[in-house]
């Protein structure tokens, strides 16, 4: 049995499928759930709250804790907005700043 391999068909299909997929992302707007940094919450509050809020694992929660203290906010998770909407009032419930914010590009 021989098999004939088309290469510029399948260029076309990859390259045809290659653009929707580039479409499809251009189109789905991605948001970055922000914890801001303040003088009330410990350090070992706001790593829990990403622990258990976020599902972070603990060394994960500690370094964007450090990121907050030191660089005033941290987008801790990437996502759509419906997920991190849960997430972010589960955060605020616990009386930490945060915002959901659209990515740019």
């Amino acid at each position: 049995m021989t098999f004939i391999f088309d290469m510029k068909y399948n260029e076309q299909i990859a390259t045809e499928t290659f653009q929707e997929t580039e479409i499809l992302d251009a189109h789905a707007a991605m948001f970055q759930l922000i914890v801001w940094n303040d003088d009330i919450n410990t350090f070992d509050w706001v790593t829990q709250t990403l622990i258990e809020v976020c599902k972070h694992e603990k060394e994960q929660a500690e370094q964007c804790t450090m990121y907050i203290h030191f660089k005033g906010k941290y987008a801790v998770k990437e996502g759509d907005y419906d997920l991190l909407k849960s997430m972010c009032d589960g955060i605020t419930d616990r009386g930490i700043g945060a915002t959901i914010e659209e990515t740019v590009g």
